[in-house]
């Protein structure tokens, strides 16, 4: 084993920062633990991860195998360590690592804090020296030496956590046994066993969620990771030798397409990662995470008390008129209702179908006579804040843009068409002052208050412009997300909610300008309540936008259903609301009366989630997700197939009953620290509020 020397030991709220080098090869890593666990460490025989993996287009390709794999391994021994740094800012502190490297480069590493925070931030960057230098791959993001409670390689007892998404299906949790990923050190530690995994593409939830942990389940601890940015981004775990390493950031050369020019005296910076290390599971590890965001978030005045939303899609299914959104706006106006939301379609062009007229913002005066304003005005004078919706980076076939060849983004020198889609180049002023003229403009003359941002197609690889298209993706992507501020210091009370698919962008760098995210399109599956635990776990529930469809005809079991679903996170109501019987706007305002009473623990609370189902499109058993903070408990209970008609479930001593939200014949009480519901069956929603006894 090398000998190492200990640089620098840090205090991060309630985990210890541990920096080391070692003597022969120079190297500098970081180990991140649970305060708590700091004598259990063991001297482990393994290499020290670097605290930045990269590689210029002059290096050469890593061995053992790894070549087409891996790029790890190409910087190995390539920075001299020049020094270390540290800042104190108020609660914060910054730790910053210096290095020199290969043809004049000068490398730092960042790494950041708040008190009581539960998690620090993580970043590389390099400054050419008077040459230009061509960047292939670079980490966000290294952690090594897992699990430090163990001198071999912990067989047995090392688990990988990942996320994964598909559409309308975002944000299932898996965990596998390093063993079961064939991830175990060969006998001459020869070889690197890695797994890189990610997403390519401007849709950065799709197949992956940007998150990886690795679970010491004989301590009970666990190493969390997730990445920020908004486009092509890869992660790595596996092994050489007895220490588990993960890794992540920019999707690199092989995988993401991408490589990057850094002229002399230029720095480029990786985007930031967000790390914790905590004892309990990966779930609880990713929810610290999730205040990376909410400590980043500034939104609106109106949005504090987490207001219920009405968007008239699921009503209309893409065919809003004036006259509809006036009905809807009066069957709705007296419920507790804060945001009214016209969704796609309004500006619909000829027989073309919505989605292939996006690109032209105007009104469809055939929909709308008097345009948006009048509606707008409307919907203002029965008390609510009106809401449009809008795709601005796509162009669909049926706008006259789709022909504007030299707005848009192109691949190999030919437009990029993906299905009937076209996309803006946001890099472009002349784009930028068409959607200021267009989106801007109609946003400010008929008195907007909320907008929906849509995205519905991805852009793949990436795009010319370049050295390399994923090297085009990732500025227009940052091109994007500064329209995204543009729109905020424009309109500072605008109340913006990011949706793409449903949630393929509830990623940190979107979701921090927003106010609020679509959770999902699973408008009206039974799978609702699990996509939208899951959520929880991923970004902060204040945030995420839940539907609540509700359809004539429906009883009240099946009403309760899709309603208590909205209580873990954002309720958005739609649906068949136009007509609605007395019975119905009766269970509608007493769900609303009892969402406002939640939420202040919706909006600062901790979650745990009981219970789940193996399969989400049939889900079977039961799932209870209870949020405690503020003094209140909120317990989401859904049963599904094959449910038992008792569940029990722990919230705590000290709490008594507020409200139940559930169907008559379903009871329930307190049981010691647990609460007991009676009389379930399949398919069942109930929400229950408690508060501490004073």
């Amino acid at each position: 084993m090398e000998e190492r020397l200990t640089l620098s030991e840090w205090t991060a709220g309630d985990m210890i920062l541990i920096y080391r080098q070692g003597k022969e090869t120079g190297e500098v890593g970081m180990l991140l633990m649970p305060a708590e666990l700091r004598e259990a460490e063991e001297e482990k025989d393994c290499r020290i991860e670097p605290l930045i993996r990269f590689r210029l287009s002059s290096m050469p390709w890593p061995g053992g195998y790894a070549h087409g794999r891996t790029m790890r391994g190409c910087s190995d021994g390539q920075l001299k360590y020049l020094g270390q740094e540290a800042v104190r800012d108020g609660d914060k502190t910054t730790v910053v690592t210096r290095f020199s490297g290969p043809l004049g480069t000068l490398w730092r590493h960042t790494a950041a804090w708040r008190e009581g925070s539960g998690y620090l931030t993580v970043s590389a960057a390099v400054t050419a020296g008077e040459e230009k230098v061509t960047l292939e791959y670079i980490t966000s993001f290294t952690l090594g030496g897992l699990t430090p409670f163990a001198r071999d390689d912990a067989p047995g007892r090392l688990k990988i956590c990942r996320v994964r998404a598909n559409w309308a299906a975002e944000g299932y949790f898996t965990r596998e046994g390093v063993e079961e990923m064939h991830l175990e050190p060969s006998w001459l530690k020869h070889n690197a066993v890695f797994e890189r995994f990610g997403q390519v593409g401007s849709m950065p939830v799709r197949t992956f969620f940007p998150f990886l942990a690795a679970e010491d389940t004989l301590f009970g601890t666990v190493w969390a990771a997730m990445l920020t940015h908004g486009s092509s981004w890869q992660m790595e775990v596996g092994r050489t030798d007895d220490g588990l390493g993960m890794d992540g950031g920019l999707a690199d050369r092989e995988f993401g397409h991408w490589r990057a020019d850094v002229l002399p005296g230029e720095t480029f910076e990786a985007p930031e990662a967000i790390l914790t290390a905590v004892q309990g599971k990966a779930e609880d590890a990713a929810q610290r995470l999730t205040g990376y965001t909410a400590d980043r978030l500034r939104v609106p005045a109106s949005e504090e008390e987490l207001p219920a939303i009405f968007n008239e899609y699921c009503t209309t299914w893409g065919n809003p008129s004036a006259g509809l959104a006036e009905e809807a706006a009066d069957a709705v106006k007296d419920l507790g209702i804060r945001y009214f939301v016209i969704d796609c379609g309004w500006y619909r062009r000829g027989e073309w179908p919505w989605w292939d007229c996006v690109g032209t913002w105007e009104v469809n005066r055939e929909l709308f006579p008097e345009g948006i304003g009048p509606a707008a005005d409307r919907i203002r004078a029965r008390g609510m804040i009106p809401g449009i919706w809008f795709e601005p980076e796509s162009v669909g076939m049926g706008s006259p843009l789709y022909h504007r060849d030299e707005w848009l983004l192109h691949r190999d020198g030919e437009v990029l068409t993906v299905g009937t889609k076209r996309f803006l180049d946001f890099r472009l002023e002349a784009v930028r002052d068409y959607l200021r003229a267009s989106v801007f403009a109609l946003i400010r003359d008929a008195g907007i208050g909320y907008v929906k941002i849509d995205y519905n197609e991805t852009l793949g690889i990436g795009c010319d412009g370049d050295v390399s298209q994923g090297e085009g993706l990732r500025k227009h992507i940052l091109a994007v997300q500064s329209f995204f501020d543009e729109m905020r210091r424009e309109f500072p009370d605008l109340v913006i909610e990011v949706c793409s698919s449903g949630g393929s962008r509830t990623v940190p760098s979107f979701m921090e300008r927003a106010s609020m995210c679509s959770f999902s399109d699973a408008h009206e599956c039974e799978e609702i309540p699990l996509i939208a635990a899951a959520s929880q776990r991923l970004f902060p529930p204040r945030q995420s936008q839940i539907w609540a469809v509700l359809r004539k005809g429906m009883d009240e079991k099946q009403a309760l259903y899709r309603l208590t679903a909205g209580f873990l996170g954002r309720l958005c109501l739609s649906g068949d609301v136009i007509g609605m019987d007395e019975k119905t706007r009766a269970l509608v305002r007493r769900t609303l009366d009892l969402y406002r009473a939640a939420a202040g623990v919706i909006r600062d609370g901790v979650s745990e989630v009981y219970g789940g189902s193996v399969s989400w499109r049939h889900p079977r058993g039961w799932q209870c997700v209870v949020r405690r903070g503020g003094g209140q408990a909120l317990a989401v209970l859904h049963t599904f197939a094959g449910a038992p008609g008792t569940v029990r479930f722990p919230v705590g001593r000290g709490y008594s009953l507020r409200a139940a939200l559930c169907r008559p014949g379903v009871r329930v009480f307190p049981a010691g620290e647990e609460w007991v519901v009676t009389g379930l069956e399949d398919f069942d929603g109930c929400v229950i509020l408690a508060e501490a006894k004073k």
